[in-house]
């Protein structure tokens, strides 16, 4: 957890100017006076692997494609296959796993997939490894690396995710076994607050995280997850993600993290779940693109959008309204419901579906490519995809 002992201030930047999202302020002076300064104060940092983590970034923020979420723990997995009515085995997750990635074409609106650690060493049901099928279909492979989230103690019945430690050496392995990414993902609760300890936590991780991450070689997905739980409007949710975006990237920076080669995961500001006044896609583009002019660093290359438990055509008519408006950045997808749901269900765990549970899966993919674009319309949408997936208090 972050301790004020532990955090180093900047030479460069001074947080409150930060955090206010103000330009850094020089103080008038009338005469300059230049002096030696030692080397150590300003080194920029460059490491080993900066060149291939910034290709990397650029690859999975590539034009109309965006990531499959497919990294869900062995528990969560067990309950997605305990819907369809299968047991949750080694040969069912791997069953539904094959599934997925070798649909026909899934290249073509996906550049990469999030897996959790078993798929990345797993093979599918033909014996392939799940990587190369991947490589093949011109998709980056990538990895979850954090473990969970666990009580934060002296705060409002928070979390904090737990992972760091040993972080190093599995993403070096992960490296190894072809991972090119990796995601953490932390959470934010508005009804518990947030405390300003776990707002901090949520930062400080993210960072630390973000900085091995990139040591291996890996570009990490920054996935500062603001929860649906809650009552509260879109404005509360604008005022919270403000001050939880700051931290992070103060954090980052503090961290000497290589923005050109890490990618954004945040949530879309949208009303609580439970609130009454529900916002259309245009105040959800109007107040998300807002918050990351606000916020985010054009040197970032992709902000790749969670769903956050919208049904399939909210994530994917939210996503079309921010990229029908300018802005420097990739706008995308990294979605696992708002794209697995229908072909869940179309499947059942029946082999004769695998086809038709593919072209779901397919025909979702292609939706968020063309929201990617800002040309998806939202015509012959099934009723199914319309159905909200909120879970409250979900955990992978």
């Amino acid at each position: 957890m972050a301790s004020a002992s532990l955090l180093k201030s900047s030479p460069v930047l001074n947080k409150s100017e930060w955090v206010q999202g103000q330009t850094l302020r020089q103080p008038s002076v009338s005469v300059v006076r230049c002096h030696p300064v030692a080397p150590s104060a300003l080194t920029v940092r460059a490491g080993a692997y900066t060149d291939e983590l910034i290709k990397t970034a650029k690859t999975v923020a590539s034009p109309g494609r965006g990531i499959l979420a497919m990294d869900e723990s062995n528990a969560t997995c067990g309950k997605r296959l305990a819907s369809i009515g299968l047991e949750n085995t080694e040969a069912n997750r791997q069953a539904y796993r094959t599934l997925l990635v070798s649909a026909p074409g899934l290249g073509n609106y996906i550049s990469g997939a999030i897996l959790f650690e078993e798929t990345l060493y797993q093979s599918t049901v033909d014996g392939k490894k799940i990587v190369d099928i991947l490589k093949e279909q011109g998709i980056v492979p990538g990895i979850k690396t954090d473990k969970g989230l666990v009580p934060l103690a002296g705060s409002n019945d928070e979390s904090w995710c737990q992972g760091l430690d040993g972080l190093a050496s599995r993403s070096a392995a992960y490296y190894q076994q072809g991972a090119r990414f990796c995601k953490w993902r932390t959470v934010v609760s508005i009804p518990n607050g947030p405390s300003a300890l776990a707002v901090k936590e949520a930062a400080w991780g993210l960072a630390r995280y973000a900085a091995i991450s990139q040591d291996n070689g890996l570009v990490p997905i920054v996935e500062p997850e603001i929860l649906l739980d809650g009552e509260h409007g879109i404005d509360r949710t604008f005022e919270v993600a403000q001050k939880v975006w700051a931290e992070v990237f103060f954090y980052l920076a503090e961290n000497n993290v290589t923005f050109e080669g890490i990618l954004l995961k945040p949530s879309m500001v949208t009303p609580g779940a439970e609130c009454k006044d529900r916002a259309t896609p245009e105040q959800v583009a109007d107040y998300t693109l807002k918050l990351l002019q606000r916020r985010i660093p054009p040197a970032v290359p992709g902000i790749m959008f969670l769903s956050g438990g919208q049904s399939e055509v909210e994530a994917t008519l939210n996503l079309n309204a921010m990229n029908q408006k300018p802005n420097p950045w990739h706008v995308s997808f990294s979605y696992a419901r708002a794209l697995q749901n229908t072909c869940l269900k179309t499947w059942g765990g029946l082999p004769e579906k695998v086809g038709a549970a593919q072209e779901a899966l397919l025909l979702r993919a292609k939706a968020n490519s063309l929201a990617q674009l800002g040309k998806y319309t939202g015509e012959g949408e099934s009723a199914e995809a319309q159905e909200g997936m909120f879970v409250k208090g979900y955990v992978y």
